[in-house]
């Protein structure tokens, strides 16, 4: 699809080409920010009253709501979901409007569980009602917030494994450590899946140029990447300085 609109518009775009034909299936996407926690009576207030929130917020607070898939597709959801409650440690529950971590020693509300686990709950809810399976498009941001690098390698396989069952998956990130662990899952486990990194870059006067290619080396200069290289030159060159006698920032005078 592409489409103009004028920096002055507020409502109207200019539509220049569009698909022949509709999406059937409901697109996923995950803002950086977990919906488990603000999902009682958030449809119903979005449908009343004016928020300032995305409605792309409200769509997928639909599909956390839905109920769980049944039948031939039981098998599959429960290979997607095996790895994510080990890393949970427990299951996802919905009851009475309310999402609820069940572990063994109990059941947690949901917002008692550390952030970076609900967005594994999330995910793991969506696989658990069928909307990440089969086919469809996942749109993540930022999958890797206020998760740990172990999760974070559970949250890279589920990816993969979630583009593997047929979805399309575009992700977001600013992760070093994710975009490695997916290249090498990809170079090791799924090599069947077709992936292409793509970089924006700011250009002249502005303009965000894009790049592409099938590797993290064909995007162009990766800001994540040279950060990273800059800060483990600093730190080898800081430990090779290390003063004999400690010395404290004190005032003499």
């Amino acid at each position: 699809m592409r489409f103009t609109f004028s920096t002055v518009a507020k409502t109207k775009v200019t539509v220049i080409t569009a698909p022949s034909a509709r999406v059937e299936k409901l697109p996923v996407f995950l803002p950086t920010r977990e919906l488990l926690t603000i999902y009682p009576g958030f449809v119903s207030l979005y449908e009343t009253t004016h928020l300032p929130f995305e409605e792309t917020w409200r769509d997928t607070c639909l599909l956390l709501g839905a109920p769980l898939a049944r039948g031939p597709r039981e098998s599959r959801i429960k290979q997607l979901l095996v790895p994510l409650e080990e890393s949970m440690g427990g299951s996802v529950v919905f009851d009475h409007d309310q999402f609820y971590l069940r572990i063994p020693s109990g059941t947690m509300e949901m917002h008692l569980v550390a952030e970076g686990l609900r967005k594994l709950a999330t995910v793991a809810r969506l696989i658990a009602t069928g909307s990440l399976l089969d086919k469809g498009y996942l749109f993540w941001d930022e999958p890797e917030a206020n998760l740990n690098p172990k999760v974070v390698k559970t949250v890279a396989r589920t990816i993969l494994r979630i583009a593997k069952s047929g979805i399309q998956v575009f992700v977001a990130t600013h992760s070093l450590f994710l975009l490695r662990e997916l290249h090498i899952l990809q170079q090791r486990d799924f090599r069947a899946i077709d992936g292409r990194c793509f970089g924006l870059h700011i250009g002249p006067e502005g303009a965000v140029t894009v790049s592409q290619g099938k590797t993290m080396d064909d995007v162009g200069d990766i800001t994540a990447l040279d950060e990273e290289l800059q800060q483990s030159e600093r730190y080898v060159d800081t430990e090779l300085k290390v003063p004999l006698t400690p010395t404290a920032d004190v005032d003499e005078g």
